[in-house]
């Protein structure tokens, strides 16, 4: 379980950095600004269709049903339903993707109300959204193709191909923007462009693990019908935490212009340890309590979720720390060039602040949701979905204006804890959740280390201040992480933890064993 959840992770780390590399490209040529405010609206409207239809609650319903078909009947059953699921989505999405070309300007309009009376932003919005829209299309297929791979055990081919979207991305700001009318053009193309790559390489990949997937024309079996029934309910349940920074968005249409792109910087970094831990923890963990369920081994389930929470709290819960001490100097080290201002990023810092404080609750939901996928439940997400985005709606509309930009991202944090304390509530009166004495004892142990590790980097930042030029600053930061890391990694120690000897140990003998 540690093993599937670290490669992935290694994977989804390098995308990130890949990421950041991106980000910081658009942050230094187009800076906190209409032009930045209306490329991200574009690229959140496909990005939100992935979340819904491909990561969240088509891969909820088929993952399990996948593998429960590849258990129980062999994999050409399994072969020819997800051959009949490609097909039924891509047609779906294909019809999904023509009406939103032809309604674009509407679409716009709901997304980004407060782009209305710009008319510069709204032209841009609706141009740039035209040419991000087919990425569903081809993301959501991909995302079905990575779940069969998953569901294989192929968890490295499927993550790793995640990595081209940054690669393609950043190639199309560097190289296309010459021939563009902006950057912004630029980073739209290569958006579409990633996912034609990303499809590409998972197709590939499934030919060669022997599972070929051309798409068949959708029929609505008994296994097809299940499917939907179990998809449905879950867009929203699955899909609440990318509904809730959807509501962020367009709540921030409507605050001074900036506010989407500031917001969108500080979630990016937010991203890191979300996307790394939270991604997955919930790939990896969902196919194996499917199987573990599957064959009546529900020890084994109980086991592989604790184990699942107390890894990601242990790695969660430093990074936590980290950005809520050193959000200011993090921001300006990161994006503080071309046309992103000091100024900037310290604005920017102040939203990370905000995410931060929610990033355990988004990333337990990550490992709390597959225990209800797994036993085919996506109704009882639903009714909790549904609570949790009134309440975050409620949130910002309390919060945009005392608080302005870090209104929404307070309100998402907010939203995240009441999600995840529901769904753990509803997994234990179920029996679905028994947490054992060592997840607790693991789980306290780990926030007063993290608590340890943020007063250490406290007392250091106020002894050493943050400097001016930007190598020192550099230097600066990276001796803080180290400190901080340090830190965390002796408290680990000293509460038994972790066993740094034996870990050293056994790196060393895997590579003598390599070499």
């Amino acid at each position: 379980m540690l093993k599937n959840l670290l490669t992935v992770g290694g994977w989804t780390m390098l995308s990130r950095i890949l990421g950041l590399v991106r980000d910081q490209l658009l942050a230094a040529f187009m800076g906190v600004g209409p032009l930045q405010d209306a490329y991200q609206v574009a690229f959140r409207l496909p990005n939100m269709f992935r979340r819904l239809f491909g990561e969240g609650a088509f891969n909820a319903a088929f993952v399990p049903l996948f593998s429960s078909v590849l258990t129980r009947e062999g994999p050409v059953e399994a072969r020819e339903f997800a051959r009949r699921a490609l097909g039924g989505m891509l047609v779906w999405l294909c019809f999904l993707c023509i009406l939103g070309e032809i309604f674009m300007p509407e679409v716009v309009r709901i997304i980004a109300p407060g782009f209305v009376t710009d008319g510069y932003r709204y032209d841009l919005g609706i141009a740039l959204s035209r040419i991000t829209f087919p990425y569903l299309v081809l993301i959501c297929a991909a995302a079905l193709v990575a779940g069969v791979l998953n569901s294989l055990h192929k968890f490295s081919v499927a993550a790793a191909a995640y990595v081209t979207f940054n690669l393609v991305g950043i190639v199309a700001i560097i190289f296309v923007s010459p021939f563009m009318p902006n950057v912004a053009y630029a980073a739209a193309w290569g958006v579409t462009a990633s996912g034609v790559v990303q499809l590409g390489l998972l197709l590939w990949a499934c030919h060669k693990a022997g599972c070929g997937l051309w798409p068949l024309m959708p029929r609505m079996t008994a296994r097809m019908r299940l499917l939907i029934r179990r998809m449905v309910p879950g867009l929203v349940g699955s899909g609440v935490g990318q509904i809730n920074l959807t509501i962020d968005t367009i709540i921030a249409t409507l605050l001074p212009s900036g506010s989407v792109s500031l917001m969108y910087f500080a979630d990016r970094i937010n991203q890191l340890p979300l996307g790394v831990l939270g991604a997955a923890a919930g790939t990896t963990l969902l196919p194996v309590l499917t199987r573990h369920l599957a064959a009546g081994e529900h020890a084994k389930a109980h086991h592989a979720q604790n184990r699942s929470l107390s890894y990601v709290l242990l790695l969660t819960l430093p990074s936590v720390a980290g950005l809520l001490v050193l959000s200011g100097p993090i921001m300006i080290v990161l994006f503080s060039h071309g046309a992103f201002t000091d100024q900037d990023a310290l604005r920017s810092a102040r939203a990370l602040c905000a995410y931060a404080i929610g990033l355990p609750a988004f990333v337990m939901v990550k490992v709390l949701s597959p225990a209800f996928f797994a036993r085919g439940d996506t109704k009882t997400p639903v009714y909790i979905g549904v609570l949790v985005l009134v309440i975050n709606l409620i949130f910002n509309l309390l919060l945009m204006k005392p608080l302005v930009y870090m209104g929404p991202p307070l309100a998402s944090s907010l939203a995240a804890f009441l999600n995840v304390s529901l769904l753990a509530f509803f997994l234990k009166k179920r029996g679905a959740l028994t947490l054992d004495f060592q997840t607790k004892r693991t789980s306290l142990l780990a926030c007063v280390s993290a608590a340890g590790m943020a007063a250490g980097l406290v007392c250091a930042s106020s002894l050493l201040h943050f400097p001016s030029m930007f190598l020192t600053r550099v230097i600066w930061l990276c001796g803080m992480v180290s400190l901080g890391s340090v830190i965390y990694a002796i408290f680990l120690h000293f509460f038994k933890l972790a066993d740094f000897a034996s870990i050293l140990t056994s790196v060393r003998r895997r590579v003598s064993m390599k070499s």
